[in-house]
């Protein structure tokens, strides 16, 4: 079969609005071309799996829902602004969630190989890009800002890229993992997602990983959070743990704000462990945090707050500077985690650096 010569296109491209139709099941995948003004969610319905929907650059004043595999949902860039709509249908789950791009599998059947890229979500009282139940997805240069609860959120997924994307100015997360937030149960394993260099700032939590396994977190910027990388565990089984926080740059996460029914004031905290096991944490660079909350410093371990303790750890090769009340902080056993290699000033207890 002869290669197409078009920009965008695999085999054949169908243009929204213009007449043109459907390319054939025989032709190949296909790109559906969407204009401000044309329907985003019109677009995505009638893609087959394989096929690219493609937000030429404008606002776009909608929620989208993906449900069909192997769909690409892609931008030009920051000038591919989707926005809520102020009359919000009440018949659209996305939508009337809150949410802006919801990527959404089933209980039995998780969504597989959807890939959003090269967007900007903004202004959703929820989150700007939603993914549930499922398996390699992929979240890429998109910018999610000032979304009132997270940036980017998955839960019930495994196998996940996000990466090179901006959260900034979110009320709750910028980038946000988790099993399930509806249910007490144990951590699950994500079988190696990775969030990777992305760029997290200006948000309540930089990034939440909330009883999870078998991910990483790696060469991201986060800073200007009230907290910048947050390992979640609690009481149930198996427990948050078997995960990598390493090679990131967490500075000056000195942004103020209030406590709520889970958490303490938080000011100032770097990447803080609680309740987790088997966590390495290696060759970040962890500088300027300080704040005067329980959770203040550079790299802290601390106790859960259902009372579970972290055990073996692993804090190793980390460059510290600048934190307070210490760079290195272990509330936890002696000798529960380990510290080794790294270069510090000052510790609680002492002796860790």
């Amino acid at each position: 079969m002869k290669k197409c010569r078009m920009v965008y296109l695999v085999c054949t491209a169908t243009i929204i609005g213009t007449g043109l139709g459907a390319a054939p099941a025989s032709a190949g995948r296909t790109t559906h071309v969407v204009r401000p003004g044309q329907s985003v969610q019109r677009a995505v319905d009638a893609a087959r799996p394989g096929d690219t929907v493609l937000l030429t650059p404008g606002t776009y004043y909608e929620s989208v829902t993906v449900s069909t595999p192997g769909l690409t949902l892609r931008g030009t860039g920051r000038s591919t602004v989707v926005r809520p709509n102020p009359q919000r249908d009440p018949s659209d789950a996305c939508s009337e969630a809150g949410n802006g791009i919801c990527v959404v599998g089933t209980r039995d059947e998780s969504l597989r190989d959807v890939t959003v890229a090269s967007l900007t979500v903004t202004g959703f009282t929820r989150t700007g890009v939603f993914a549930m139940a499922t398996d390699h997805l992929t979240v890429r240069g998109v910018t999610a800002e000032s979304n009132g609860v997270w940036g980017i959120a998955q839960e019930r997924s495994v196998r996940a890229v996000l990466r090179g994307n901006t959260a900034r100015s979110n009320g709750d997360a910028g980038i946000f993992l988790a099993n399930t937030i509806k249910a007490e149960e144990g951590a699950q394993d994500t079988r190696g997602t990775v969030v990777e260099g992305n760029r997290v700032e200006d948000n309540r939590i930089g990034v939440t990983v909330r009883r999870l396994r078998g991910l990483a977190v790696e060469d991201n910027l986060v800073t200007g959070n009230c907290a910048g990388v947050f390992v979640v565990g609690d009481e149930n089984a198996p427990r948050t743990g078997d995960l990598a926080v390493r090679g990131n740059h967490v500075r000056a996460n000195n942004k103020s704000c209030p406590a709520t029914d889970r958490l303490p004031a938080l000011e100032g905290t770097g990447i803080v462990l609680t309740g987790t096991e088997k966590v390495l944490v290696a060759d970040n660079r962890v500088e300027d945090n300080a704040g005067a909350s329980p959770l203040s410093g550079g790299v802290v371990l601390f106790k859960s707050f259902v009372g579970v303790t972290g055990e073996h750890n692993e804090i190793s090769g980390n460059q510290l500077s600048g934190n307070s009340p210490a760079d290195l902080v272990d509330t936890e056993t002696p000798r529960a985690n380990t510290f080794t290699g790294n270069t510090c000033g000052a510790s609680r207890p002492a002796g860790l650096c």
